[in-house]
């Protein structure tokens, strides 16, 4: 399977049509279709739906679109690694993690690194920590940020010196907003949107259940969230009250959004973590050399 034609299969699913994606290449409707119809034979299996004016994607179609965005990703990323093998420190490095204001302490390392290494980008992923870890396990990213409780077991770590504190976004007209902080019987009573990592985490010892204690089968969650933003619109059209972190939402004054901490006080950790053993480009082992001085030494 030769990563010309995965890119070919790509551009088709991008386009959607046969004659698109030969303009978009610059080759020939008949070359590039045999070239599908070969990878077809190769894998044994249908990979599209032909229609008189567009292609769709099946089930295996699917399938191999994730991995051959994940392939090519892969070898893009070792290509720029190895472009970057010069005496002037260049390249990429990629960061994933989810919505926490942390991401400030590693804006204040790229910016210092920027000054002495310019030439340096930076790639950053949003996602909860399935989706980090996930990508870092696949050598997609370079370090992830992870929100404790997390399992480190299969990651070299630093502590970010940084807490987030947990509480609960709400329209400043709801009856909540009234109170200064919010305890666990506030929130029997009322719709919930939570986190899917948060939910997911709390059916294990941790923090969330501990806090939430006996009473956390009495909640009712209507929706469940990944991004903080798409919570934060349900909460201004009324579905309910977002347990979130604060400062990831907006609730300035110009917002009628607001947020109440948790009481008693629930905050938590970060960790930078890395896969151990894990081979750096030099982009990404200067920016590891920095985090190490900036972290171990608040």
């Amino acid at each position: 399977m030769e990563l010309r034609v995965l890119r070919y299969f790509l551009t088709v699913a991008r386009e959607g049509s046969m004659t698109a994606a030969a303009d978009f290449l610059h080759i020939t409707q008949p070359t590039l279709s045999r070239q599908l119809k070969d990878l077809e034979q190769e894998l044994g299996k249908k990979l599209f739906i032909r229609s008189s004016h567009s292609i769709h994607l099946t089930d295996e179609g699917m399938l191999l679109r994730k991995r051959a965005e994940e392939i090519i990703e892969m070898v893009d990323k070792l290509g720029a690694e190895f472009s970057s093998m010069e005496e002037t420190i260049s390249g990429d490095v990629y960061i994933g993690g989810g919505e926490t204001d942390a991401m400030r302490q590693i804006a204040r390392v790229v910016k210092d690194l920027q000054l002495g290494y310019p030439n340096i980008r930076y790639h950053l992923y949003s996602g909860n920590e399935d989706d980090v870890t996930e990508r870092l396990d696949k050598g997609l990213l370079d370090f992830g940020i992870l929100i404790q409780p997390a399992d480190l077991s299969k990651y070299n770590y630093i502590n970010i010196p940084a807490k987030d504190v947990w509480g609960v976004v709400m329209r400043k007209d709801s009856l909540l907003a009234f109170h200064d902080n919010i305890q666990a019987a506030d929130l029997l009573n009322v719709p919930l949107i939570c986190s899917r990592q948060a939910m997911k985490q709390t059916f294990s010892k941790n923090e969330f259940a501990d806090w939430f204690g006996e009473n956390f089968e009495k909640l009712n969650v209507v929706t469940t969230y990944n991004l903080a933003y798409n919570a934060s619109l349900m909460v201004e059209e009324g579905i309910g009250y977002a347990i979130a972190i604060d400062k990831i939402v907006n609730t300035s004054s110009d917002s009628n959004l607001c947020f109440r901490p948790l009481e008693p006080r629930l905050e938590s950790g970060l960790n930078i973590v890395w896969k151990k053993h894990q081979v750096f480009s030099a982009a990404a082992e200067m920016f590891l050399k920095e985090i190490q001085v900036k972290f171990s030494n608040p």
